[in-house]
């Protein structure tokens, strides 16, 4: 992620608290989940906390980022990007990814395998199935 991404902060003051509302996009670079190729993701962000006026001890009613005076707009904005991961990074929603018997990239090269490969561990198995 950049030092410095552009973001907008609105603070909006309610009868019974403060609500924080967070927003920005953030762009991530890693491996596709399928072919292994460079993917690139942009996400929206937009994350809200609420702090009560009088909390009493209830963690529900503060937020973890304010500390006296102080918003930690570095933090709530890491754990912003963490939750919004997706589970699996493609470079692409149809990626074919790659083949699972040479491993070559399929959306390069597609291709079909004729033969079978079986696991030898399972050779009884095939026997007793070719005697039925």
């Amino acid at each position: 992620m950049p030092d410095r991404v552009p973001a907008e902060l609105a603070i909006t003051r309610a009868t019974t608290g403060t609500v924080f509302d967070l927003r920005f996009t953030t762009r991530l670079h890693g491996p596709c989940y399928r072919c292994l190729e460079d993917a690139v993701l942009e996400v929206p962000i937009v994350a809200r906390e609420y702090q009560a006026t009088n909390p009493d001890g209830s963690d529900e009613l503060r937020t973890p980022y304010l500390v006296g005076d102080n918003l930690d707009l570095v933090a709530w904005s890491r754990d912003a990007v963490a939750l919004a991961l997706p589970d699996k990074i493609l470079c692409r929603a149809e990626c074919a990814g790659l083949c699972p018997a040479c491993g070559k990239d399929l959306n390069k090269e597609p291709h079909t395998h004729e033969e079978v490969a079986t696991d030898s561990r399972w050779a009884a198995l095939e026997r007793l199935r070719e005697k039925l």
